[in-house]
């Protein structure tokens, strides 16, 4: 049996020596540009992606179902506006 420490490979001349202080398992911002939308709750909503970025994998899915669930709120408030009056008949009452 060998009690010899096995050395750790020497860092070639022309490549930086590693960051001690970098973890490359850590949360790091993936920095994707967002455009706003003009829609308050629409940005507010796409704006929380960022939130993301400083997470660990596992907690991406609170945020992404909360931005799902902005997004589904603005869309069903589009439908819930009233729209233009319907055109008046032409054939009159129908009995």
């Amino acid at each position: 049996m060998d009690d010899a420490v096995p050395e750790t490979p020497a860092v070639a001349e022309d490549e930086p020596a590693p960051d001690p202080g970098f973890d490359p398992a850590a949360p790091a911002p993936l920095n994707v540009p967002r455009t706003p939308t003009g829609v308050a709750d629409v940005d507010a909503s796409l704006d929380r992606l960022g939130d993301a970025d400083h997470l660990a994998t596992d907690g991406h899915i609170e945020v992404y179902e909360d931005v799902h669930r902005g997004l589904r709120d603005a869309l069903t408030a589009l439908d819930a506006r009233p729209g233009p009056p319907a055109p008046p008949s032409q054939h009159g009452p129908r009995s």
